[in-house]
């Protein structure tokens, strides 16, 4: 079996940005909820500026801004809870000998919640890239959420198996492999490593 460099996207793939925000949303703007018609839930999270969309927000600019301190004084990005599954996933891929590189698009100030998130989830990464551009760094296979990234991805490294974690937010991107959850993920990895 060969060992596989992993390049795995953190919010919507394995910490649930959707339920985070939209939770501390219902908590901190309660008298914005009846015009919005009711609590917002991540299962209303359908595009990918969501924030803007769905709440009171007129920027994500806006957003960003109370995002920065709306986990207890800390930013969203503390306090989000992993994906079922995703951080035994994780563990299995690690156990099996592959490499495991985060890469992830963090606004500035989140940036050191991210790697305390990272040690107090014990994800197994031997990497950790915080940037925009995320095909600087080679991987064999790579999974993300977002239409931008895996075009990107896509074109930058066409050898590579780019998969893309469907979610209701993304659309089919030619040239990727659609998952639906971790065993799918995991089953492309076997299949790239034999």
């Amino acid at each position: 079996m060969d060992t596989l460099r992993l390049g795995i996207d953190l919010d919507g793939v394995v910490a649930d940005f959707n339920h985070g925000w939209t939770t501390r949303y219902n908590r901190d703007f309660p008298h914005e909820l009846p015009r919005l018609g009711g609590e917002l839930t991540a299962d209303d999270v359908v595009e990918w500026n969501a924030p803007t969309a769905l709440s009171h927000f007129p920027t994500m600019s806006a957003f960003w801004k109370w995002a920065e301190t709306c986990a207890e004084g800390r930013s969203l990005f503390h306090g989000l809870d992993p994906y079922e599954g995703a951080l035994d996933a994780l563990h299995d891929l690690r156990g099996a000998g592959h490499h495991l590189v985060i890469l992830t698009t963090k606004p500035h100030f989140s940036i050191h919640d991210t790697y305390d998130w990272l040690a107090r989830h014990r994800v197994p990464s031997t990497e950790i890239h915080i940037l925009d551009d995320k095909t600087q760094v080679e991987c064999d296979v790579y999974l993300d959420d977002a239409n931008h990234n895996l075009e990107a991805l896509h074109a930058a490294h066409p050898d590579a198996a780019v998969c893309r974690y469907v979610r209701p937010w993304n659309t089919p991107v030619a040239g990727t492999i659609d998952v639906y959850d971790w065993a799918d993920f995991q089953a492309v990895v076997r299949g790239r490593s034999t």
